[in-house]
């Protein structure tokens, strides 16, 4: 009876996955129209989904992809520090190759693009700001797309999947090069966050990766572009 209630609950979980990644997915492919304004909800979209799917499954504590109380062993794994760091160093690496090939035109894409969900001239509101979206983008896109995908499909294809599909909802309208440029850019730190998921088996790890780099760029474009 135990077993077989384990695998009602894993085929429920398998169900409720693969509808919630396939909802991120059309509503982010809306983007092919940059103007969409629908394509944003498949943060919150991956948010409720990655609850429910935690639910279906009676995920444990210890086994959940969303862990409050094992950061400090999680961040201690091996290779974990590094990986948290280098989406810092890619972004001012970004920054400074766009200011080279487009000059200012790529720091203004990027304000323009993010206007919207960042208020920049208020810096305590922004700080709160950048937090939130970076927590709520991990958990949607590494606790779930690619922490409940990898229970269904191999790491790497779920890791290139939810990277690119994360990547298309930041296309913004601009120059093509420059938006491939930026979207490019995306992609790539997805993938970082993708490996620090992978290696931390917690999206809280991914998420202070990702708001350090999102900091960092922010400091650096006020303070030197």
């Amino acid at each position: 009876m135990k077993n077989q209630q384990i695998i009602g609950d894993g085929k429920r979980s398998t169900v409720i996955t693969l509808t919630g990644i396939i909802v991120m997915i059309l509503l982010t492919v809306t983007k092919v129209t940059p103007s969409s304004n629908i394509a944003g909800y498949s943060v919150l979209v991956g948010i409720a989904f990655f609850f429910i799917t935690e639910a279906a499954a009676k995920t444990q504590d210890s086994e959940s992809g969303l862990r409050f109380h094992t950061i400090a062993g999680d961040i201690k794994k091996p290779g974990v520090i590094l990986w948290v760091l280098l989406p810092s160093v890619s972004g001012i690496i970004t920054l400074i190759t766009g200011n080279l090939i487009f000059g200012g035109d790529f720091v203004a894409h990027v304000m323009g693009r993010t206007s919207a969900v960042l208020s920049f001239d208020k810096t305590v509101l922004l700080a709160g700001q950048v937090i939130i979206a970076a927590f709520g983008e991990e958990i949607a896109y590494r606790g779930f797309f690619l922490g409940k995908g990898m229970k269904i499909f191999p790491f790497w294809l779920c890791a290139f999947v939810s990277s690119a599909i994360f990547a298309a909802g930041h296309i913004a309208a601009g120059n093509a090069g420059l938006v491939v440029y930026d979207v490019a850019a995306v992609f790539i730190d997805s993938l970082i966050f993708s490996l620090i998921y992978h290696k931390s088996g917690n999206c809280v790890i991914s998420t202070v990766s990702h708001i350090l780099g999102n900091a960092i760029s922010l400091a650096a474009v006020f303070l030197f572009f």
